[in-house]
């Protein structure tokens, strides 16, 4: 007997033995791979949020819910996770049944603040709100087919300018639903706000009071500095505009070097009085002494540590991180991990724009941007200058763009968790513009997404669309329901090709349309599908700040509590309680000045407490994200001067009952 028939028969005896091993391998393997990949905290592609879940310590930034931060690859994984199913829509048997307005159907829906990541969903649209997010089968007036497409919250564009009728369809054309302009805006919102209503303005819309625009009624140089009674009535004007509607105060130090602490200390002060932000153009874009990125950033470091405002960088790859990116970013990062509010943008080029007749141009600029005349072109022609057509287009104040940023800035601002998308420009007559006026957002998903994969593709849409909302939305209820896909939102919706996507626009042509956006619906209605623009279609509303007061009536009812009262406070249809109440009854609680958080914990008795002070009459009632945390739990606070309050129904979550009485209400053990 052959060596070889020896073998074959041992292995036909081994056979059924291998078999059940393979098999028990099969199993095993399957159970691995299902553990694995039902793991939500493992979730391929995903990225980690801020905010996690309510329990957790908020975000640094006291904005609330933050979007994923960049994976460290930055390559877009597989679409869902866990918890983006559990934020889907089970409709009842009559929504079921209904006939909608529009249905979007079978599309990968992206809500980058439920993390939802899903193909094959339907959206309903009904009087202008998204009526449901769903699997199941939708009938509408109108389907639009999704297949293959990615279904994104609007676009908010927060660093723009004003809405002009010629720039707002560039903007549409870009999946831009909402124009705030952060970067300028108004000093007279009680003529700006009714001038775009009347306008019919097709995009959503809004506005900062420009700090800029006001300094000029006194008629004095962009290099001085201004009195203090000049001073004092700007702050009264900035006031006035703020209750008229304006989102933030914005400056521009780089344009009027004469601005300095104070003139913008004042402002501080009421930006924090009001909870809003502060948008600034730094002072210096680049690292020639004197006066570098690092000098520009520790100023506006400094004006957030001494007012404890919100500051928002503007396009920071431009301006304040131009050849010291990792420097500039590690520097913000430092200031927000202290627990300062500090957020930037950028716009997606590594080149910038400006006129020539700024104090941008003032002599040394070309050591200071490391180019040469040959390095600008003027927006909107394929022409590089000279000395001499310099001086020329610089008495006629063009625009030029300079090809002066490294490729790489852009990719590290794009990264940073903190940094979100804004253009900085919008298109005018004339065409002298940067193409970032046509293009930032479809050049964003299809450059530095699909072909670069520097960052995911929800993380990008986070960045254009739920932190722009948040970054304004503490003041402005109406972003609270802009920058995500959820039953109940706006029905501002993008959907496009992910395949395809891409900017069009040129320095020589920045009209040029995006391509690859397949629908854009503003408030529910379509502005753009496959027939073009529709240009007949003006569904834009204003977005303003509101400012609730204390007014008697809010203060008027109490809270009894094991022998004790309380003045009750109400807000938005919500009674709230000073937190100071708790002590008396058995809690303490500790500050976290970083995350903005009280921690919580039960005590072993009740401690006294003195009498807890009714809000004052005319007190502004505000959503500054500070929050109490429990183990198990978490609910935001309201403030009123320096003081918090707890919203009533976050007792029961500790243990206890409030129950409507005569006067108001009581409390009692669950």
């Amino acid at each position: 007997m052959s060596i070889n028939s020896r073998n074959s028969r041992k292995r036909k005896r081994r056979s059924p033995v291998l078999l059940v091993f393979l098999a028990f391998i099969v199993v095993v393997g399957f159970w691995a791979a299902k553990t694995l990949f039902s793991d939500k905290d493992a979730s391929p592609g995903q990225g980690v949020g801020e905010s996690g879940p309510p329990s957790a310590a908020s975000s640094p930034s006291g904005q609330g819910s933050s979007p994923a931060s960049p994976s460290a690859s930055g390559k877009d994984g597989d679409a869902g996770s866990p918890d983006g199913q559990a934020a889907l829509d089970k409709p009842t048997a009559a929504e079921l049944a209904a006939t909608y307005d529009i249905v979007i159907r079978n599309g990968r829906v992206i809500n980058p603040e439920t993390k939802l990541d899903k193909e094959g969903l339907n959206v309903a649209i009904q009087g202008g709100k998204i009526a449901l997010v769903t699997e199941e089968e939708l009938q509408g007036k109108r389907i639009i087919d999704a297949t293959g497409l990615v279904v994104s919250p609007g676009f908010i564009d927060n660093l723009s300018y004003d809405p002009n009728p010629l720039g707002v369809w560039n903007k549409i054309a870009d999946g831009v639903t909402t124009n705030i302009a952060m970067h300028g805006g108004t000093s007279t919102p009680e003529k700006w706000y009714p001038y775009y209503i009347r306008n019919n303005t097709p995009v959503n819309f809004g506005a900062s009071f420009f700090y800029t625009q006001a300094r000029n009624q006194f008629k004095i140089s962009r290099y001085d500095t201004l009195k203090p009674e000049q001073i004092q009535k700007m702050v009264d004007q900035a006031e006035k505009a703020l209750n008229n509607g304006v989102l933030g105060l914005s400056f521009s130090l780089e344009y009027v070097p004469g601005v300095n602490d104070k003139e913008i200390m004042p402002f501080m002060r009421l930006a924090y009085k009001y909870n809003v932000p502060v948008y600034f153009h730094a002072r210096y874009s680049d690292m020639e002494e004197p006066g570098t990125n690092i000098d520009a950033l520790n100023e506006l470091i400094g004006y957030a540590r001494a007012s404890d405002a919100a500051v928002h960088i503007d396009h920071i790859n431009s301006t304040g991180g131009t050849f010291s990116m990792t420097q500039s970013l590690g520097m913000v990062s430092e200031a927000r991990a202290e627990g300062l509010d500090i957020t930037s943008c950028i716009y997606p080029y590594d080149y910038w724009g400006t006129y020539l007749n700024s104090a941008r141009f003032d002599t040394g600029w070309q050591n200071r941007f490391r180019i040469t005349y040959k390095d600008l072109q003027i927006a909107g022609t394929n022409e590089r200058l000279t000395e001499e057509s310099f001086k020329k287009y610089q008495k006629e104040g063009k625009l030029a763009v300079a090809y002066a940023i490294p490729k790489e800035d852009v990719i590290d601002s794009l990264k940073a968790e903190y940094v979100m998308l804004g253009s900085d420009a919008i298109l005018e007559p004339g065409f002298n513009n940067h193409p970032r006026a046509s293009g930032t957002f479809a050049r964003t998903v299809g450059l530095y997404v699909r072909e670069q994969q520097v960052i995911t593709l929800s993380d990008a849409i986070a960045k254009m669309s739920l932190m722009p909302a948040q970054r304004l939305e503490k003041q402005a209820p109406a972003l609270k329901k802009k920058g995500r896909i959820a039953k109940g939102m706006d029905a501002d919706i993008v959907v496009f090709d992910y395949d395809t996507i891409s900017d069009q626009s040129t320095v020589e042509k920045p009209n040029l349309y995006s391509k690859g956006i397949s629908y854009v619906l503003v408030n529910g209605q379509v502005a753009l599908d496959e027939k073009g623009l529709h240009k007949d279609i003006h569904q834009g509303q204003p977005i303003k700040s509101e400012f609730l007061r204390v007014k008697a009536e809010n203060a008027a009812e109490s809270l009894a509590w094991d022998g004790s009262s309380a003045p009750l406070l109400e807000y938005r249809g919500e009674r709230y309680v000073d937190l100071e109440t708790l002590k008396s009854h058995g809690y303490v609680y500790e500050w976290n000045k970083v995350n903005k958080t009280f921690a919580l914990t039960k005590g072993d008795s009740g401690a006294d407490s003195a009498a807890i002070p009714k809000p004052k009459v005319g007190e502004l009632m505000l959503e500054r994200g500070y929050k109490l945390s429990w183990e198990g739990g978490r609910t935001e606070l309201l403030s009123v001067g320096d003081r918090s309050y707890v919203p009533l129904s976050a007792l029961s979550s500790l243990g206890w009952k409030a129950t409507k009485s005569a006067n108001g209400y009581s409390v009692d053990k669950a």
